[in-house]
């Protein structure tokens, strides 16, 4: 504490700050929004998605919504069926309750149809208010990850008017009225195992393979070889061990290590085991 006395006070401010910041860091959530699709008889289905917001306080309140950092984009759902999801948003979140997450839909949606056809899907309400959905229970607490997956039913989303006929306007035949179902949870799913020898010190990937778009999460092993990945959605993973340093003279090299087909479910840590790298 005597040494304190004598920093200057810029220096204190920094220091100040600087925890200031690590211990804002600490506290901080991280929010997953993904969307899966039930699979429909078309062609393509695709959804422009112009933004994602959460919101906050009570469903009776106007206030309290929250813009997520999403690029706007289109989206052929179809290609996220059979357990594949799309990545909307990965982002650090204070924790707290979340009441509704709203997706506002631009006028470029539409859909290829079995006949080859584009047909542009009008959306009367998502196209000026968003699509609300509501949530129950879903509280981010500190330091873990919260995902919302919003699945997509093409087969109810989609509504033919009734009174169309081949040679009508294209446009006029789909209205596109959003049935999603959201799917929240806590991700606690993990991985761990032990490097040997300890000395190859490997970086670890975890590349989650059952999604069209993989994803990578990254560790390192420590001193003793142990490693451990927290907070992974559920999933199929291959592993991948590389090592950071150099054999010794006269023992065998180091070498990369593979395993795939690594199953990882919530709430639980998949064991690895022992993974020789020599």
């Amino acid at each position: 504490m005597k040494f304190l006395r004598y920093l200057p006070l810029a220096a204190l401010a920094v220091m100040t700050a600087s925890c200031s910041k690590d211990n804002d860091a600490n506290q901080q959530s991280k929010l997953e929004v993904r969307l899966m699709d039930a699979p429909g008889d078309y062609s393509r289905v695709v959804l422009d998605v112009r933004q994602i917001e959460v919101h906050l306080q009570d469903a009776s309140s106007p206030d309290g919504w929250q813009l997520l950092p999403f690029q706007a984009q289109t989206i052929n759902v179809l290609e996220y069926v059979n357990g594949k999801s799309a990545l909307l948003v990965s982002t650090d979140f204070e924790p707290g309750d979340i009441r509704e997450i709203r997706l506002l839909l631009g006028p470029d949606s539409y859909l290829i149809g079995r006949d080859g056809q584009r047909y542009d899907l009008k959306t009367p309400s998502g196209q000026s208010s968003g699509v609300k959905l509501k949530l129950d229970n879903v509280s981010l607490q500190e330091r873990e990850t919260y995902q919302l997956l919003l699945d997509f039913d093409v087969a109810r989303s989609i509504v033919e008017r009734g009174n169309w006929k081949p040679g009508n306007d294209k446009k006029e035949r789909y209205l596109l009225k959003p049935v999603i179902r959201v799917v929240a949870q806590d991700l606690r799913g993990g991985l761990r195992g032990t490097a040997t020898p300890a000395a190859a010190m490997p970086q670890v990937l975890a590349i989650r393979s059952s999604i069209t778009v993989p994803d990578t999460f990254s560790t390192a092993a420590d001193a003793s070889g142990s490693f451990q990945l927290s907070n992974l959605p559920s999933g199929t993973y291959r592993v991948e061990l590389f090592p950071t340093t150099t054999a010794p003279t006269g023992q065998a090299a180091y070498r990369s290590v593979v395993q795939p087909n690594v199953t990882v479910t919530n709430d639980k840590v998949t064991e690895l085991g022992s993974i020789r790298l020599q």
